[in-house]
C-alpha cells in the first residue's frame, strides 16, 4: 500500500515537472498567500500566466501596487524561461510537440500528423461543412493515448450556437474502442451566452487546467455571437478590440497548458464584386486581420458530394498549401473510401 503511494506522489511530482507551475509556487519566493490568492481569482493560477502578462493588467486587480506588481513579475520571470534559445533547442521542443488525430488519415496526412497542440487551429466555411463534426471528433480523439494519435487529456467545449450534441460522441467513442461514458465525464461543456460571457468562461477553463491534464479546448464558433453583440460599422473597432483580447487569452491558455486550440469561424460573402471578376471565391472566414493573425493554422473547409468534405490549407507557417477530402460518417470524421 506504501509502496503505490510512493509511486502515486512520484507520477504526481512527474506531472507537475512537465506541466506549467502554479501559482502557489511564488509563496516560497516571497509572495503572500493573500497575494496569490488575489491573483487566482482574478483569473491567474500559474505562474505562466503572470509572465506572459503585461504589467497593467496585473495594476487593475484590487489591492495589487505598483510595486508588489513588480515583485510577482520578476520573481515569475525567474521561474520562466523568457529569454533567448537556440534554434537548435528549440527546435529539439518542436520535435516534442503532440498531434491529435482527425479521424481521417487523408486530414492528418495532410496537416503533418493531426492537429497540432501548443497552437491554434481555426476551421471556417459555410454551413454543413463539417466543422462541428470536426470538433466533436476532435473531444473524443484528444483522449486517445499519445501513441494512439491523441493527447491523452481531457476536453474543454465552449459552445456558442448550441449546436453540441453529446449523444453524437458515443459513436465516436465505441468506433476508438473508448468507454462512452469516460468520453463523456472528460469532457467540460459550457454554453456561451454573449461575447463577455465567452471570454469570462476562459477564466474558469484557465483554473480547471491548473488542476486537471486537458488536452483540447473548442470554440465552437468563437465569432458568431461577435456578429450579433456589436452591430454595424459603427461597432467595429470596439468589436475587434474585443475579438482580439479574447484571442490573446486563447493563445496563451495554448503557451500556458500546451494544449490544443479549435475555433471554428464564419464566412461572410464579399460583395465588391472583384471576387467575381478573377473568379475567386467570394466567401472570406470573418474577424479580418485580427482573427488572421491569431490562428497558426487556418483551414478552409468546403462541401464535395455527398457526405465528402474538402479541407485546405489556407494559411500555415510550415505546411504546404494543399487540399484533402474527408467523409462526415456516422461515427465521425473519417476517409470517403472507408
Amino acid at each position: 500500500m506504501l509502496e503505490e503511494e510512493t509511486n502515486t506522489m512520484e507520477q504526481a511530482e512527474e506531472m507537475e515537472v512537465e506541466g506549467p507551475t502554479l501559482i502557489q509556487k511564488l509563496e516560497e519566493h516571497g509572495i503572500s498567500a493573500v497575494d496569490t490568492k488575489k491573483l487566482m481569482e482574478a483569473g491567474y493560477h500559474t505562474v505562466e500566466s503572470i509572465a506572459y502578462t503585461p504589467k497593467k493588467a496585473l495594476l487593475l486587480i484590487k489591492g495589487i501596487s505598483e510595486a508588489k506588481a513588480d515583485k510577482i513579475i520578476c520573481e515569475a520571470a525567474k521561474l520562466v524561461p523568457m529569454g533567448f534559445t537556440t534554434a537548435a533547442e528549440f527546435h529539439q521542443r518542436r520535435a516534442e510537440v503532440v498531434f491529435i488525430t482527425s479521424g481521417s488519415r487523408e486530414l492528418d496526412k495532410l496537416l503533418g500528423g493531426g492537429l497540432e497542440t501548443g497552437s491554434i487551429t481555426e476551421l471556417f466555411g459555410e454551413f454543413r461543412t463539417g466543422k462541428t463534426q470536426l470538433c466533436h471528433t476532435l473531444a473524443v480523439t484528444c483522449q486517445l493515448p499519445i501513441e494512439n494519435g491523441g493527447g491523452a487529456g481531457k476536453c474543454l467545449y465552449i459552445d456558442t450556437e448550441g449546436t453540441f450534441r453529446p449523444e453524437r460522441l458515443e459513436p465516436i467513442a465505441r468506433r476508438f474502442n473508448l468507454n462512452p461514458d469516460e468520453v463523456l465525464d472528460n469532457i467540460a461543456y459550457a454554453r456561451a451566452y454573449n461575447s463577455d460571457h465567452q471570454t469570462a468562461l476562459l477564466a474558469q477553463a484557465s483554473a480547471m487546467m491548473a488542476e486537471s491534464r486537458y488536452a483540447l479546448l473548442i470554440v465552437d464558433s468563437a465569432t458568431a455571437l461577435y456578429r450579433t453583440d456589436f452591430a454595424g460599422r459603427g461597432e467595429l473597432s470596439a468589436r475587434q478590440m474585443h475579438l482580439a483580447r479574447f484571442l490573446r487569452n486563447l493563445l496563451r491558455l495554448a503557451d500556458e497548458f500546451g494544449v490544443a486550440v479549435v475555433l471554428s469561424n464564419q464566412v461572410v460573402a464579399q460583395v465588391d464584386g472583384a471576387s467575381a471578376m478573377f473568379n475567386a471565391d467570394p466567401k472570406k472566414p470573418i474577424g479580418g486581420n485580427i482573427m488572421a493573425h491569431s490562428s497558426t493554422t487556418r483551414l478552409y473547409l468546403r462541401k464535395g458530394r455527398g457526405e465528402t468534405r474538402i479541407c485546405k490549407i489556407y494559411d500555415s507557417p510550415c505546411l504546404p498549401e494543399a487540399e484533402a477530402m474527408f467523409a462526415i460518417l456516422p461515427d465521425g470524421i473519417g476517409d470517403g473510401n472507408e
